[in-house]
């Protein structure tokens, strides 16, 4: 683990996941430590079947280990009940799939703010203004999904996850289904997030020059971590990648 971490925002460890019985069971990880620096972004890397996904899913709560613990922040969230559970995804964590997850109806405005709506909880409107300035979608708040291009859609959907202050944003293959341009424009959105304001970012990507937008990338092969790189570039990430493909 990196010794420039200071304040930890998510952390694992030893966490395994076995999937199936017997004969007919898969370990997708196994043992893996980890830590998570808070206002840092983090590149999650591997061979397609590393553990990439699975390694994100036990992080935001979305799948449980079978051994090992994750924290985000101070709470140890394998112990929580799925009421508590379901709560402290609500309130601490982001969320930004590969899928936008949009809501057709709803313009993109209501989107962003969707989440608090749910939750009862008063939209702040100086930080919705910053989001929104930061993703470059003012002249997009009153548009629908449908009339927003890949790349907006993405964005409002990055902004959905940043609007209620959440601790940290899990983001899985966020540009999978964007063209370079759009994909650069969410990356930018993500890298000011972190650097202007604060924002802890975990992401899952098998594009390198997706990861080298991000301070750190970690490396994962068969279920465990097998790399670090600090400040990656997409030339070192490539280089890296080839030599777990072997």
């Amino acid at each position: 683990m990196s010794s420039t971490i200071t304040k930890v925002a998510a952390r694992t460890e030893g966490l395994r996941k076995v999937y199936g019985e017997g004969d007919a069971s898969v370990e997708a990880l196994r043992g893996v430590t980890l830590e998570f620096a808070v206002a840092g972004f983090t590149a999650i890397m591997g061979p397609s079947g590393s553990g990439k996904s699975t390694l994100l899913h036990c992080l935001a709560g979305l799948d449980s280990p079978t051994e090992g613990h994750v924290y985000i922040g101070d709470v140890d969230i394998t112990t929580l009940s799925e009421r508590q559970l379901t709560q402290l995804r609500r309130d601490k964590i982001g969320f930004v799939f590969q899928a936008y997850n949009l809501i057709p109806t709803l313009t993109a405005s209501e989107n962003i703010t969707l989440p608090l709506d749910i939750a009862g909880r008063d939209v702040d409107r100086a930080w919705f203004d910053e989001v929104v300035d930061t993703t470059g979608l003012r002249d997009r708040l009153g548009h629908k999904p449908t009339e927003l291009s890949g790349g907006q859609q993405q964005r409002v959907a990055g902004a959905r996850a940043l609007v209620s202050r959440p601790e940290i944003v899990f983001a899985d293959e966020p540009t999978g289904n964007l063209d370079s341009r759009s994909s650069d424009e969410l990356l930018t959105f993500l890298r000011a997030a972190v650097t202007d304001h604060g924002q802890t970012i975990v992401m899952v990507t098998h594009d390198a020059r997706a990861a080298s937008y991000a301070d750190r990338a970690v490396f994962l092969g068969d279920g465990q971590v097998v790399d670090e790189m600090q400040a990656p570039t997409a030339e070192r990430i490539l280089d890296r990648l080839k030599s777990l493909e072997v």
